[in-house]
């Protein structure tokens, strides 16, 4: 449920035509791109037409993510978070909106644009293993294909060689590289997609359920390899994921609803006195730039909350009540 929050000027203060064009034209006006800013969404659309029917997969979606980050996407199967990495990895274009990654703007791009973008500035792992390796290459020979498809010239065969040993060591797998996929368990293969992925050192690196088919031990290797890519390789890591323990390892989960981000948890380290660290972790709705918030179904549910809210308006917060009908005017 949606429940907007009014942020116009109080009924004291007279507002003129001018006033309220020029608030207008500010909240229609597209965000400037921040430097150090890896993914930059704001209100993006998505709809996808279907025998005459139109669903609205993504409804004005706005996410910040920074370079460096590792963040989670998480949601309800159809609230938008496949739509949004396949936006993201260049295998769909918004329909409408603003989306930049790694300084390209997903709308404008020509095809050899979205080419070049899919080979140097995004990798991507599926959950399937089997669409992330070619089953007839070696490990080693899968992760070199992306280089040599970028630059075939003979002087980057050194090159290839050496990314592909500091590839496999740095994900643990450094003695599989002569082996095939068929050769290979589930989790290893996972670790060698995603050495395929940041085999051209993409800026960003976007994962769809990278765990989802795995059991619990092999999924905590496979995160601990994206986690390796995001401290050790420098990469901006974006992971799909129903999977809590996955979930509440990243410092960001971003969940998605109906289309929009509704909700985020940050996660921060903490030293005490003693020197022990603990993990605290606050969950915040999302307030987008129409004032907006998609309040959690547990609260609503427990006050009886739908349809319409009253608010009030304090010093330092606002409070929402559930509609009270004895007070509603005549």
């Amino acid at each position: 449920m949606t429940s907007p929050i009014s942020t116009s000027t109080p009924a004291s203060t007279p507002t003129t035509l001018d006033q309220l064009r020029e608030q207008a034209l500010a909240a229609a006006r597209p965000r400037t791109h921040q430097a150090g800013t890896a993914i930059d969404c704001d209100r993006l659309v998505r709809i996808f037409s279907t025998d005459g029917i139109e669903v609205q997969a993504l409804q004005g979606l706005e996410l910040t993510v920074a370079q460096g980050d590792l963040v989670a996407l998480v949601g309800a199967s159809g609230s938008g978070k496949s739509t949004l990495l396949n936006i993201l990895a260049g295998l769909d274009v918004p329909t409408a909106g603003k989306a930049t990654v790694g300084g390209y703007d997903l709308l404008e791009m020509t095809a050899r644009d979205r080419l070049r973008y899919r080979r140097e500035t995004v990798g991507f792992v599926w959950q399937q293993t089997a669409r992330n390796l070619l089953p007839f290459l070696t490990a080693a020979q899968n992760i070199a294909l992306p280089m040599q498809l970028k630059g075939k010239r003979r002087a980057h065969v050194r090159h290839h060689r050496t990314r592909v040993d500091q590839l496999l060591e740095a994900l643990h797998i450094g003695d599989l590289g002569h082996r095939r996929p068929g050769e290979l368990s589930g989790g290893q293969q996972q670790r060698v997609a995603i050495a395929v992925a940041m085999a051209n050192d993409p800026a960003v690196l976007l994962a769809d359920e990278p765990t989802g088919e795995l059991d619990s031990e092999t999924g905590s290797a496979v995160f601990e390899a994206l986690r390796t890519v995001n401290r050790e390789l420098g990469a901006t890591v974006v992971i799909v994921t129903h999977d809590p323990l996955v979930a509440g390892e990243v410092r960001r989960t971003v969940a998605i609803r109906d289309g929009r981000t509704s909700s985020e948890v940050l996660r921060r380290t903490t030293t005490d006195e003693h020197g022990e660290e603990s993990v605290s972790e606050r969950e915040y709705v999302m307030l987008d730039r129409t004032g907006r918030v998609q309040l959690p179904r547990t609260f609503l549910e427990a006050l009886g909350m739908e349809h319409r809210v009253a608010i009030d308006l304090a010093p330092d917060h606002i409070a929402v009540h559930p509609d009270n009908p004895d007070e509603a005017p005549l």
